[in-house]
Parts: C-alpha cells; structure tokens; sequence
C-alpha cells in the first residue's frame, strides 16, 4: 500500500510539475511604461522602402521550452515599429491554431519572436506554414526562433540553423563584423562593425545549413579576445573554431521553399529594442520577408566580399 501511495504521490508531483511548465501568456511580465518610452525614443521614422500594399505581420511567440523575459518587449517594439514607420500593421498570437491557410491568407510575413521548442499539433497546420512560403511570402525570426521544431525537419531547416548553447551569455559585451557591409539589410550600421551587450547563440553542426544557403550578414568578431575569452575555457572548443575555421554567423537571409527568410539572433536582452541601429536592422530584414525590399539573397560561399571588423574596444 505505501508503495502504490508513493507512486500515486510521484505521479501527483510529475503532473504538477507538467502542468507548471505548460506555455502561459501570463507569465510575460507588462512592459514598464519606462521601456516603452525607451522604444517610442529609439524607433527609425520611416521604412527604407515604400510598402507596395497594406502590409500585415503575425507576430508569433508562444514557448514550449524556456521563457524569455524579453518577447513582451519584443512583441511591443515590433508593433510599435510597423505603426511608427507605416511599413506594415502586426497582429500577435501564441496559439497553433492560426497555423491554418484560411488566417495565414490575411499575412504576408510570420515573425517568430523568441519562440522555444515549437510542435506543431498535426500535419495541416505544418502544411499551412510551408504552403504560406511557397505563395512567395515571408518568415522572420528574432533570436530563439532557432530553437524550434526538433521533430520536424523542414521546420528546423527553414531558418537555417538550430540552438546548440550560447557560450556569449546575455551579461557580456561581444565584437560583431559586417561580413556583408554593402548589403541594403547592413545599412543600419552604416558600414561599420559594433559592440552589443546580448546572449549570443552558436548552432548545431548537423542542422545548420552553412554559407552554402545562406547569405550571411552579420557574424561574431572573433578576433577580439574579449569574445574569444568564453572559448578559451575549453581547449576542444578553442581550436575548432581557430585552426577549424568556424564562424559564428549572427544575422542572416536565405530563400526557402518559394519564400524569403530573414534571422538575427539579437534580442534576448531588453535593451537590443531600444538601439535604434538593431531596429533598423528588424525592420529591413521584416521588410525584405514582406516582399518590399529587394535584397540579394545569393549564398555567401558564391559571392566576394570584406568583412569590417568591429573597433578595437566597446
């Protein structure tokens, strides 16, 4: 009997537990009116190119794996962005079910705003999302959109990498290059390389799709030592990524099925939504998924270019 008692109460505890850990909107936290003054300040006036039409965005951030205190901001500035800028209107939503072809038709881009561990509930609302690319319409992701769809292979493929850690933790201040300085989604940075404070992701070898399909943008400096150091602890890792020639690819654009995919693993920390130059960069990349701006997607393995490097020090 104490047995069968104990295993009930286990049970009890693994329900619970389930259930605490279930997605719900309510554990985001309001936006400060502070911050969203902060976002107000920082938002660009205008697009970088006309919208062709009235442009709607779904705005996605439901999370089935870990919560990032940064998606209610995230969710703020983008709407507040299209508003501001008049390059397009977002809907939010965190809820399958507007993953079928009838509400995706009203779209022209899905944004997955730091969304975890995404199962889609069957195979139409999977067709939904790969039907919505191949009408030649758009996907963006902000920052953990890369840690989604583990069972589902054109999911993970779709934005071109997935999560594998992230030694650049959110409390450190790390070097970025402009590996495409020229690039119309490189101009908020007006040709130079930067220093941020934000949690940087690196991406499993077996599912990121490399230079070969993407076109990146942005990818860690890796000749500074202060964003080296967090691989300096690990001899292993040090050397893949110095003798190996890895990089650490940050933002990026790519076609896939029919469609037009922008990422930029900025945005786990607050603060990325009120600098203006990663606002800027949102944007473009958002506009591009939309379908107003021209952008070359040609992989990176097939084109020239030269990287700028970040300055010296933050």
């Amino acid at each position: 009997m104490k047995r069968i008692t104990f295993a009930l109460l286990a049970l009890g505890v693994f329900a619970t537990s389930v259930a605490e850990a279930a997605w719900d909107r309510n554990r985001l936290k309001p936006v400060s009116e502070e911050k969203k003054a902060k976002v107000l300040d920082s938002l660009p006036d205008r697009p970088l190119a006309k919208p062709k039409k009235q442009r709607r965005v779904l705005v996605f951030y439901r999370c089935e794996g870990f919560v990032h205190g940064s998606i209610a901001i995230g969710n703020y500035t983008i709407q507040e962005l299209g508003k501001k800028t008049g390059a397009y209107l977002a809907d939010l939503a965190d809820e399958y079910s507007v993953f079928n072809k009838e509400t995706l038709a009203k779209y022209d881009a899905i944004l997955f705003n730091n969304t975890t561990h995404l199962v889609f509930q069957n195979d139409d609302q999977r067709d939904a999302l790969i039907d919505f690319l191949k009408q030649g319409k758009g996907v963006a992701g902000i920052h953990a959109a890369t840690d989604n769809f583990y069972k589902w292979k054109p999911g993970a493929r779709m934005m071109g990498g997935q999560f594998d850690g992230h030694p650049w933790n959110s409390g450190g201040t790390w070097s970025f290059k402009l590996d495409d300085p020229k690039h119309v989604l490189n101009r908020a940075f007006n040709g130079k390389g930067f220093w941020l404070k934000d949690e940087i992701y690196q991406y499993k070898p077996d599912t990121f799709v490399g230079a070969n399909e993407i076109r990146i943008l942005i990818s860690l400096d890796l000749s500074k030592d202060q964003t080296m150091g967090p691989l300096k602890r690990n001899d292993g890792l040090r050397k893949q990524y110095t003798e190996g020639g890895r990089y650490v690819p940050v933002s990026w654009l790519r076609k896939f099925e029919g469609g037009r995919v922008f990422y930029s693993s900025l945005g786990h920390n607050d603060s990325l939504f009120w600098n203006t130059g990663v606002l800027k960069h949102y944007l473009d990349g958002l506009q591009y998924a939309l379908g107003d701006l021209e952008a070359d997607a040609t992989p990176t393995s097939k084109i020239n270019r030269t990287p700028v490097l970040a300055p010296a020090k933050p």
